[in-house]
């Protein structure tokens, strides 16, 4: 059983490698005996044994085939690639987390380049080193808002909000999933998991009703992906493609 979960010899590559939960599965991949090359914009952190940092903005098409370039002549055979880097916007964004009225278009647009068409033009990119592996698997990181719609109760009186450009990308993110998991078959498999919120210091009154809302009485941490990132990763997955996983406490049971 042990084999299953072994990834000793495959090579790994996770966009967004510098944040919380691409920290999190690139060290879950490491410890199961992979090699992990991560993509982001940057590394304030240098990169450990095993580890392959490129810095790349994963939007601006020309730089982002470049990195690509390097990924390939690092390691023309792929064993996995982890679409995890996502545009989520910052309260000094105008336009972005505020009344549907007055969300921007161009912020639309950003989530839409970064969310959904990097991914599509990583996976075409990569595909062949992935279909030379024998064993290519592509792992979607969505959101629970590409699956249901926000209860817009938790926001009431506090600074935050729900964009419709974070979840209209992660829906058509899972579309997408399901899309290249036929399209793909049968040397790569393609799969995505959605998780739920995760804890990060947000508004007092919006993470008590969150909890409140969640089965599992609690807000996710990065750690709480790393399982799932496994088992898709790995053999314990062979026989499963274009399936879309929460991760989100029972969230999306409701």
């Amino acid at each position: 059983m042990a084999d299953l979960w072994d990834l000793t010899d495959r090579t790994c590559v996770i966009t967004g490698g510098a944040g919380h939960i691409g920290t999190a599965m690139s060290q879950t991949y490491l410890r199961a005996g992979a090699r992990v090359i991560l993509l982001d914009l940057a590394f304030d952190k240098p990169a450990p044994d095993g580890v392959v940092q490129i810095a790349c903005d994963l939007a601006d098409w020309p730089a982002l085939d470049k990195a690509l370039d390097a990924v390939l002549a690092v390691a023309p055979s792929l064993d996995v690639l982890v679409h995890n880097a996502a545009f989520v916007g910052t309260s000094a964004d105008q336009g972005w987390s505020t009344a549907f009225e007055t969300q921007s278009l161009d912020l639309f647009r950003q989530a839409l380049d970064i969310n959904l068409t990097a991914p599509f033009r990583i996976t075409q990119k990569l595909a062949p080193a992935l279909r030379a592996s024998g064993r290519g698997s592509v792992i979607n990181v969505g959101s629970i808002y590409g699956l249901v719609g926000p209860d817009w109760s938790l926001y009431d009186g506090t600074p935050m909000g729900n964009p419709a450009g974070y979840a209209a990308s992660k829906g058509g993110l899972m579309q997408l999933t399901r899309w290249l998991s036929t399209t793909l078959a049968p040397e790569i498999r393609v799969n995505a998991f959605a998780p739920g919120g995760v804890a990060r210091g947000q508004d007092e009154d919006f993470q008590s009703r969150y909890v409140a809302r969640t089965p599992l009485g609690r807000m996710a941490s990065p750690q709480d992906f790393q399982g799932v990132a496994l088992f898709l990763a790995s053999d314990m997955s062979a026989y499963i493609t274009g399936q879309v996983i929460a991760v989100d406490g029972g969230w999306t049971a409701w």
